[in-house]
């Protein structure tokens, strides 16, 4: 796959460098502009950093980096059983818990919610830093609801990082997800109130809080260009209508000089 010129692959991070460091050098240089064209693509264009994530894997299936952006890509894509896959792949490589949620996550997206769920409870889970056990507690309010039990995902969700007034990573996603699950069981008041306090968060924008919270205030927001639109087709009525006035007043004009003679004519009489 192309690689744009302006990718030198020094964008990737210093750890990820060195891990390629085991590689010669020319195939160390290929593998980092893949790995850079995952990371600046996954979000926008899931499909085109899931291409070039495996271009990386067929050259340097044996880095754990590389493993882990697969399994980032796949899952972007819902490719859920390949990123699994890829996952234990690098935990095995590593050693470490960091992947532990995305692969409990993937049980739920390979529809297996009880997996995710023992996943949660699992000692892996104590090792997993403030933020790892955070979107644990996440994935694990999401595979109750995928079980029907809102009211124990509201519970899940409960917790001294939902309480604190203090922002961090997690905060918009969490509170998002406690006034989703309050909506679910209709308790709309309390859900509002989360809505308003994942806005209040959210400061990059990663959930759509502010349209779940206008949502509920009734506000109803018009495409501008779709107006814009509308507007410029407008006119095509009225002239229209002009044109049957115009003909109408044509009509009405040979109606007069029709009778004018017949006027003339009772004068002279």
């Amino acid at each position: 796959m192309p690689i744009p010129e302006d990718v030198t692959g020094d964008e990737i991070d210093k750890d990820v460098r060195q891990e390629l460091q085991s590689l010669p050098k020319t195939l160390a240089e290929d593998v980092a502009k893949n790995l850079v064209m995952v990371a600046r693509l996954i979000d926008e264009e899931p499909e085109r950093a899931y291409g070039y994530s495996r271009v990386a894997l067929r050259l340097a299936s044996r880095v754990a980096a590389v493993r882990e952006a697969a399994g980032f890509a796949a899952y972007a894509t819902q490719k859920y059983s390949e990123a699994l896959a890829e996952f234990r792949a690098a935990r095995r490589m590593t050693g470490t818990v960091d992947l532990w949620p995305m692969m409990a996550d993937c049980e739920r997206g390979l529809g297996r919610p009880e997996k995710a769920l023992d996943m949660a409870g699992a000692p892996e889970v104590q090792k997993l830093d403030k933020a790892g056990q955070v979107e644990m507690r996440l994935v694990a309010a999401g595979a109750r609801r995928d079980m029907d039990q809102l009211d124990a995902a509201i519970v899940t969700l409960q917790s001294p990082e939902l309480a604190s007034n203090s922002v961090q990573p997690w905060t918009a996603r969490l509170r998002y997800a406690y006034a989703d699950a309050l909506l679910a069981v209709g308790r709309e008041s309390e859900a509002r109130e989360w809505f308003a306090k994942a806005v209040e968060a959210d400061r990059d924008g990663s959930t759509d809080a502010s349209d779940r919270l206008a949502e509920l205030d009734g506000v109803e927001f018009v495409d501008a260009l779709h107006e814009d639109e509308d507007e410029a087709e407008a006119p095509a009525e009225p002239a229209k209508a002009d044109a049957d006035t115009s003909e109408s007043a044509s009509a009405n004009d040979g109606d007069a000089e029709s009778t004018a003679p017949a006027e003339d004519d009772g004068d002279k009489d």
